[in-house]
């Protein structure tokens, strides 16, 4: 008799032990149905990856979540919800988001922007910016005797921002007198270029320059040394720039490879 007694208490710890533990591995239990915290660990996995910090403050929160989830959902299979076309082609899309999203990530992973390639794109930018800045001003107007009439009015003593306001095609700078701000030379169309680099500070164009866009009255108001930021303060952008672009170019990669009938 005592033994069966203390084999029942053995067995009955036992259930209990296993009962705990099975708990431990569930969130809860809804309608009977278990809740595994697999649940949580994945949707906080999401919260990370969207660059939320998940803090002990949330493990609540992510559990009236998940068990929100499983609630509303065994209320849509009741339905047959998850039987229906629309249903199916909506997992189906998604399905396909999520496949996607997996192999771009799987190749950056795979495929990590080098320092070596960021300093290049460094270097090539810094060659690219480098040098001397002009503060400029410009009046563009449509025909070529305007433009020197203009000019001619600059060196009677003809006031640049006023007429610029008055008389420029160019909506961006015509309303601030003319003003180009800081740029690099090479920033403009070539013959604006041109011209300006043979311009000293505070000197006027003689003549219209043409382009495209029509005739340029040309001056420059100021010219700097190119102040250029560090290579590790901009190596971040670079190197979310040069993702993007080698990812791209193996998205094309794959496009042209595709036998697309």
């Amino acid at each position: 008799m005592k033994k069966q007694f203390l084999i029942a208490t053995a067995v009955a710890a036992l259930m209990a032990v296993s009962a705990q533990s099975a708990f431990a591995q569930n969130v809860a239990i809804v309608n009977g149905k278990a809740v595994p915290k697999t649940r949580i660990d994945a949707l906080a996995q999401q919260v990370a990856k969207s660059g939320r910090p998940v803090t002990p403050d949330m493990e609540a929160q992510l559990r009236e979540e998940v068990i929100a989830r499983e609630v509303f959902m065994q209320e849509a299979e009741k339905r047959g919800l998850s039987a229906s076309d629309d249903f199916k082609a909506q997992m189906e899309l998604a399905r396909q988001t999520i496949l996607i999203r997996e192999l771009f990530a799987d190749y950056q992973k795979k495929n990590p922007v080098t320092d070596a390639e960021l300093k290049a794109e460094y270097d090539k930018f810094a060659a690219a910016n480098g040098g001397k800045e002009y503060k400029a001003r410009h009046i563009l107007v449509e025909k070529e005797a305007e433009a020197l009439a203009i000019i001619a009015s600059l060196k009677k003593g003809g006031k640049f921002e006023d007429i610029a306001k008055k008389q420029s095609k160019d909506p961006g700078s015509g309303a601030k007198g003319g003003d180009l701000d800081w740029a690099n030379p090479s920033s403009y169309v070539p013959e604006f270029t041109e011209a300006l680099l043979k311009l000293n500070k505070g000197q006027l164009g003689d003549k219209p320059v043409k382009s495209q866009f029509g005739y340029h009255v040309i001056r420059v108001d100021d010219i700097r040394m190119a102040e250029l930021p560090a290579f590790e303060q901009v190596k971040p952008q670079i190197a979310q720039q040069m993702q993007q672009q080698k990812l791209a170019a193996f998205q094309e990669e794959l496009r042209s490879k595709a036998k697309i009938e």
